[in-house]
């Protein structure tokens, strides 16, 4: 008879990841034929976690459709202190001042916390690398199969983050990304921190759902100014009660002050 894990890892490869169609197959006792699922999963040289996981992050448990399965390389132990992470997120194709800046706060900001992003390109990428080459520790959660890479462009950032560092998606093997993926992924990066900041993004982008997700999981949600003709998701948060952002001192000030109950989640549970 298989285990409760066991039922949750197949599921979540016969229905590439898919929240609904996994709870509706648990719902329904869906247990027969699960073997061939399995024998896969056991063939990969990914890991797996599972919500009736003791290393589960227990964190996620309190968000919106939390993951059943989340498949992995690295070190899962990353996610086990949610005060230390904080998600740093933003355009794909940022300004030249959106690179500046999430160059330096993305350096800086990685002695203090563990940054979690997404592994797109742009913000997203420089982040992971900016954390990388100051010696510090980064999670990508990413919206494709967890041995598929995307985009192909941080290839080389993904085989550093699986080795050294730790790489998570809800859908295993080569599970194509899809734009219904990243939205739901983001809920995951804002669920992993203890804040969110945006550096630079559009006002209908990825980067908004992940500041909604984060202020509806009672998150912190930071963001740097841009000019007033722009088109900002970060001054229209800025004006919604976000926290300005100029420096990395800014953010570490905020948080240090700031309540955080998902920190003790881990420790209790």
């Amino acid at each position: 008879m298989l285990s409760g894990r066991q039922i949750l890892i197949a599921l979540a490869i016969k229905y590439q990841g898919d929240w609904n169609s996994i709870y509706s197959a648990i719902s329904s006792k869906e247990i027969c034929e699960l073997n061939t699922y399995l024998e896969e999963f056991n063939k990969s040289t990914c890991k797996a976690t599972t919500i009736l996981d003791a290393d589960y992050p227990q964190i996620l448990k309190q968000i919106y459709m939390p993951p059943f399965v989340l498949f992995y390389y690295g070190d899962i132990t990353l996610t086990h202190n949610p005060s230390k992470c904080l998600s740093i997120i933003g355009s794909r194709n940022p300004s030249s001042y959106g690179v500046k800046m999430a160059t330096s706060l993305s350096e800086d900001l990685s002695n203090e916390y563990h940054v979690v992003s997404g592994m797109a390109k742009g913000i997203d990428g420089i982040a992971h690398r900016s954390a990388i080459k100051m010696g510090n520790k980064t999670i990508a959660i990413i919206g494709s199969g967890i041995d598929n890479v995307y985009p192909q462009e941080n290839k080389d950032l993904y085989q550093i983050l699986k080795k050294e560092h730790l790489v998570m998606s809800e859908y295993f093997g080569q599970v194509s990304p899809d734009s219904a993926h990243f939205p739901l992924r983001n809920r995951i990066i804002a669920g992993l921190s203890k804040a969110t900041l945006i550096v630079e993004a559009q006002k209908q982008s990825g980067t908004s759902i992940t500041a909604t997700y984060a202020l509806s999981f009672s998150r912190t949600v930071l963001a740097v100014p841009n000019t007033a003709d722009s088109n900002s998701a970060c001054n229209r948060l800025i004006k919604e009660g976000a926290v300005l952002v100029e420096n990395a001192k800014d953010v570490i000030e905020e948080l240090n002050q700031t309540a955080f109950v998902g920190s003790e989640i881990q420790q209790n549970s």
